[in-house]
């Protein structure tokens, strides 16, 4: 990683960094901080700490979002960091209301380009494109979300029968 970021960016990488260890580890962002850690560029950023683990804490609502935005591709289908990444932009996006959503989509992108394959940065920036144009219209994201992951689940289960 040869990228320097700096502010707000690097606050986003580090919480990213935080996110894809609790991840792979099968911990906690919490049970993370409270062990050893790595970051690539330190000390941990306040604003990080708060990013990853308000992002940990409602990590299946984040999941339910990616279902009902990202069509054609599963949660589990995704790699890793490119689903750390979206679930860390759509947490800032959702529940920190001092950052516009277009420099949270900015900012991910950019560090789409340093984290992620050649084809992530325009797959993430369609799937965050797509949340945001509904948080314009004023639509209820994790209600939406919950309506489409509940009529997947009613179309199922009618397949089943």
């Amino acid at each position: 990683m040869s990228a320097k970021f700096f502010g707000r960016t690097l606050a986003r990488s580090q919480a990213l960094q935080l996110l894809f260890q609790a991840e792979q580890t099968n911990r906690t962002v919490e049970e993370v901080l409270q062990g050893e850690y790595v970051l690539s560029e330190g000390p941990l950023d306040p604003y990080a700490e708060k990013l990853a683990c308000g992002t940990d804490g409602i990590r299946d609502d984040l999941d339910m979002i990616l279902n009902a935005y990202s069509h054609g591709w599963s949660v589990s289908r995704m790699p890793s960091v490119d689903r750390n990444l979206l679930q860390l932009s759509l947490y800032e996006m959702l529940e920190v209301s001092e950052v516009d959503v277009s420099i949270t989509i900015n900012e991910v992108i950019e560090l789409s380009h340093a984290y992620c394959g050649d084809e992530s940065p325009r797959f993430i920036n369609g799937i965050l494109g797509r949340v945001a144009a509904d948080i314009a219209e004023g639509m209820d994201v994790y209600e939406h979300s919950r309506c489409v992951s509940a009529g997947e689940k009613s179309a199922s289960q009618e397949d089943g029968e």
